[in-house]
């Protein structure tokens, strides 16, 4: 990318979340991400150069020297810190406010200080894995949310241990208007391992997206978040997009059968890659991670008991899965217990300032850095620097990761068995920035907020869901199907 030679019309809008927005380059597989501010928020919206590419250089510096250890090298792409021409950055601006959702002009991009973050465009595979392939390759985006139920000694209300918060908060989303309908999707059900869950999990995050869930083809999205549309309208349209990748050319299969038949097998893959084990050789029986007893269950999915609580409940240690959820339990405080932990290192702050520095709050994210997360005493001695270890080993597992799956099924002509399916395909977890050292008191408001609707205005009530699903596991999980294969490719 030759940076004194940029030009606007050879990027497009991508998408945007709270804090930053992303343009793809329309021939290289590559994205840029840019910083953006509410209109109100005078410090940040004027930063110098060198205070935004310091900001920029900390998320490069933290998804490489702490979340790569963490997470594992095949699943993390770090990214660059660039300098881009600042007249270039306000055409770009100007160029993409029109494809903006209006939902998120609250805040502009960052037209000031000229850096971004350079990324592999992680919608697309590589070259080298799309050889003989005519179809544009897809991109499944999940964001899956907390896997768990906590246990901490410090959580004061006993629904926490029953009902996960992704649940509560839908309660509390659906009366403050942000969302239209309540989604069926819980976290502990994709987290689980056990496939029939997790099966209702994803068909649950499509049929109800939110923000939760996007499909692109070719860097395109095709598929996301429509609170008002006619879901079944989209789902039968969606299927019309997914239709190449899953049923052969000449199929009689029309109408909403195929419908069923290519989201079914979208499902499928999408189970398949997420619980591929990739250090174990295929003829060798992948290592289990077996959930923890009472952690993996909540009150509030619709699932019927019984299917919740029997069968096997495990992830193949080195899946994708298993390496979040064992990032995610770190946690073994709740927000509950972090907030006064927080509290603590703000007093010692206000009493020695100086201290910030040593005790690395803002950085620099190295290697001290992730040793002091690692090593963080198991019990609280009193110290500060067990406060500053937990609330800095804590930031590392909150919830806002988003995993991107991407494939492409490979032609007839490259298929050993053509009867079975062949699929290339990638892993990726994103949006792994540290997030912001003095969000915790809001956080922790925000989790009050949410409890405190939730027991005011319902209690979790066991539905079930179609019979025809329950009674008959193997329509649904394709039992009488070839499994496709998947063949991975890293990025």
């Amino acid at each position: 990318m030759e940076l004194d030679k940029m030009d606007e019309n050879d990027w497009k809008y991508h998408g945007e979340g709270n804090k930053s927005l992303v343009v793809s380059h329309v021939q290289h597989a590559r994205v840029l991400r840019l910083l953006k501010y509410s209109t109100e928020d005078d410090e940040n919206s004027h930063k110098t150069t060198e205070q935004a590419f310091r900001h920029i250089q900390n998320i490069v510096d933290y998804s490489k020297n702490v979340m790569k250890p963490l997470l594992g090298e095949k699943f993390v792409h770090n990214g660059e810190a660039v300098k881009l021409p600042i007249d270039f950055v306000r055409q770009l601006s100007l160029k993409v406010q029109r494809e903006r959702p209006e939902s998120r002009c609250d805040k502009v991009m960052d037209t000031f200080s000229g850096c971004a973050l350079c990324l592999p465009n992680l919608t697309q595979l590589s070259s080298c894995c799309c050889f003989g392939q005519h179809r544009p390759p897809l991109c499944i985006e999940i964001k899956p949310k907390c896997g768990f139920l906590p246990s901490s000694r410090h959580v004061t209300k006993e629904i926490k241990s029953k009902v996960c918060r992704f649940c509560m908060h839908q309660h509390f989303k659906l009366a403050s208007g942000k969302w239209k309908r309540l989604s069926r999707y819980c976290p502990l059900d994709l987290f689980s391992g056990n496939k029939q869950r997790m099966y209702l999990a994803i068909k649950h995050l499509i049929e109800e997206p939110q923000n939760n869930f996007k499909i692109f083809k070719g860097g395109e999205c095709i598929y996301s978040c429509k609170d008002d549309a006619d879901v079944l309208q989209d789902l039968d349209e969606l299927a019309q997009h997914l239709r190449p990748y899953f049923l052969p050319s000449g199929s009689l299969i029309n109408g909403h059968q195929a419908s069923k038949v290519v989201l079914n097998e979208l499902i499928q893959v999408l189970m398949s890659a997420l619980l591929s084990s990739w250090d174990c050789p295929r003829t060798v029986e992948p290592r289990k991670t077996h959930l923890p007893e009472g952690r993996v269950t909540c009150e509030a999915s619709i699932l019927h008991r019984d299917l919740l609580w029997n069968g096997n409940h495990c992830l193949p240690k080195d899946c994708v899965l298993a390496k979040i959820l064992g990032t995610q339990m770190h946690d073994n405080l709740d927000i509950e217990g972090l907030n006064p932990l927080f509290r603590r290192v703000e007093q010692h702050l206000q009493d020695f300032p100086k201290e910030r520095s040593r005790l690395q709050i803002d950085g620099p994210y190295d290697e001290s850095f992730l040793e002091k997360v690692q090593n963080c005493p198991a019990e609280d001695d009193g110290s500060i620097e067990y406060a500053v270890g937990k609330v800095s080993c804590l930031r590392t597992t909150w919830f806002s990761w988003t995993l991107c799956v991407v494939f492409n099924r490979l032609d007839q002509n490259l298929e050993i068995q053509p009867a079975k399916p062949r699929f290339s395909y990638s892993v990726s977890i994103l949006d792994l920035d540290p997030k912001p050292y003095d969000s915790i008191p809001h956080q922790s408001r925000l989790d009050a907020k949410i409890l405190n609707y939730y027991l005011r205005s319902t209690q979790p009530n066991h539905q079930e869901v179609d019979n025809l699903e329950l009674t008959n596991p193997g329509l649904f999980l394709g039992r009488d199907r070839e499994d496709c294969t998947l063949v991975f490719h890293p990025v």
